[in-house]
């Protein structure tokens, strides 16, 4: 994933990175929430799942010290970071304002 992530999120459309554990139940709450913000915007958006504990170097890049915890990049610009749970509406809503 390391060697890969500047191609992943130098794209013309924002890319929501989900960094998350196997572990984690807020995150395991935020999977089906992902999934229906995929499905409803489609191809508009990326979603990329970044396990922590498989991904080390990362989670250390960014210096995450919660899961979950979201970014938002376009273009190879960080644009957005939270942490905790959110909604599908908010996510679509915070999508949309980066599209």
């Amino acid at each position: 994933m390391q060697s890969n992530f500047k191609d992943i999120i130098s794209v013309n459309k924002p890319v929501l990175i989900d960094f998350h554990a196997d572990w984690c139940g807020p995150c395991q709450t935020m999977a089906p929430i992902l999934k229906e913000v995929k499905d409803h915007m489609g191809d508009r958006i990326h979603i990329i799942k970044i396990n922590v504990d498989q991904n080390k170097e990362l989670a250390a890049r960014f210096q995450i010290r919660g899961v979950p915890t979201f970014m938002i990049f376009k273009n190879g610009s960080h644009l957005w970071r939270q942490s905790g749970l959110l909604s599908k509406k908010d996510l679509i809503d915070l999508l949309n304002s980066y599209a």
